[in-house]
């Protein structure tokens, strides 16, 4: 009883520090195939165990890994490949076979939302482009037709590049030429209380504008922050900015009660020559200070207070991408099971604030300077060109800039031995 008083009672990121031990529903991962010496999916299954990572995504509805997943209460997003989605549109039996093979064949397994196809809005041909909206209704009749309608959600994943404008994130509008699609694509959303899926990269961004005070916008590291001439508001850092800028788009077309989830953020711990920032530092530095940002509970400029639900890219390298260095060095830990670099997700770790070394004061010798200034977003549409996943057509390719922590560090580190106090103060009082 005094438990759930203490909860009850304490101020939100007080009660975060004690929930931390157990699983996070807003932390999830991605948990990619396209490799060649991947550890069994049950060994994998027992790692996401051992750590407070609540959901997990596939790029397919790989069999053996959801009845891996059985029992666990890790909650599993699958996905209908884009090549199956002209037969989704076409027939609603495909979408219904696809659900008693793929859903209904794992009752023990906690499958809580479906995407129909990756970044097509991005990748896909006109044709299916115009099939994606109906291959969705389809499989939402599938699932209501399975008495699954409101426990699992049908959605799509899109890139950055659905947004025409994101600078400055108050003034983010998508793209004209995806408008009249993607009206129908929210209103599918907003009738189903499904989410919108969005792939931001503050390290891709970085690439387009490879400066010091820019790599500690992306990290969550202090820096002068970027204002918002349409909100004065300022941002510190790329992640916020980037999901406010898609927020500011949805609102603008009247789908504020449409829920942003982010489907795919990472940083690579490796890199070409060419790829600026791919170390071990940055990417400890991005995912532990935004899982830090998360635990705070701050939210964004735009949405204060909400832990926004993000899956981490990746789960695993991928050896068997093509592409540049960084395509196959997003992973978080080994094959062997080991961490690559410690994130404090284990339920036995407190996992501090990442820190990463402070940022030069010039950029790299084989950079020019970049003389624009401190915008707030950075270009919208700059893109990776090869393929990230399994199905997934290619990653994304990210857009705008930033906000703050809100000291997430010290909110996250919070010593212990206050919540005792506290908790002691409160029971001499019942």
């Amino acid at each position: 009883m005094a438990n759930v008083i203490l909860i009850r009672f304490l101020n939100a990121p007080y009660a975060l520090h004690i929930r931390l031990q157990g699983s996070q529903s807003y932390v999830g991962v991605n948990y990619g195939l396209v490799a060649d010496n991947l550890p069994p999916p049950s060994a994998t299954a027992k790692l996401l165990q051992s750590t407070s990572i609540g959901k997990v995504r596939l790029y397919n509805a790989d069999p053996a890994i959801i009845k891996s997943l059985a029992n666990t209460n890790i909650g599993i997003t699958i996905g209908a490949a884009n090549a199956d989605i002209p037969a989704f549109a076409s027939d609603v039996n495909s979408a219904k076979s696809w659900i008693t093979a793929n859903v209904l064949a794992y009752p023990s397994s906690k499958i809580i939302l479906i995407n129909v196809g990756n970044e097509v809005l991005q990748y896909g041909t006109p044709e299916l482009k115009a099939q994606l909206l109906p291959a969705m209704q389809n499989m939402q009749t599938a699932i209501n037709d399975a008495s699954l309608g409101g426990k699992i959600k049908v959605s799509t994943v899109h890139s950055m590049s659905v947004l025409g404008s994101s600078e400055p994130p108050s003034a983010g509008r998508f793209d004209p030429s995806v408008v009249d699609l993607l009206k129908g694509l929210l209103e599918f959303n907003k009738a189903n209380d499904s989410p919108f899926m969005i792939n931001p990269y503050p390290f891709f961004a970085y690439q387009d504008d490879p400066r010091p005070d820019t790599l500690a916008f992306c990290l969550f590291q202090p820096n002068a922050g970027r204002p918002d001439s349409g909100t004065n508001i300022k941002y510190t850092n790329m992640f916020d900015a980037q999901v406010d800028a898609v927020r500011s788009a949805l609102n603008a077309m009247s789908f504020n009660d449409v829920e942003i989830v982010v489907a795919e953020t990472g940083w690579p711990y490796n890199g070409g020559p060419e790829e600026f920032g791919a170390t071990v530092e940055n990417a400890k530095a991005y995912n532990g200070n935004l899982i830090a940002h998360l635990r705070s509970g701050v939210g964004t400029p735009l949405m204060p207070g909400k832990s926004i639900d993000t899956y981490l890219f990746a789960l695993y390298d991928e050896d068997l991408k093509p592409g540049k260095i960084s395509e196959k060095s997003f992973g978080i830990y080994k094959t062997d099971l080991t961490p690559i670099y410690d994130l404090g997700l284990s339920r036995n770790s407190q996992g501090g604030l990442a820190n990463a070394p402070t940022p030069t004061l010039s950029p790299p010798a084989d950079v020019p300077a970049n003389t624009t200034g401190g915008a707030t977003t950075l270009p919208t549409n700059s893109s990776t060109t090869t393929t990230p996943s399994s199905t997934a057509p290619g990653r994304d390719s990210p857009s705008a800039k930033v906000n703050a922590s809100k000291n997430a560090a010290s909110l996250y580190n919070m010593d212990i031995s206050f919540v005792v106090i506290l908790f002691l103060a409160i029971a001499s009082l019942m």
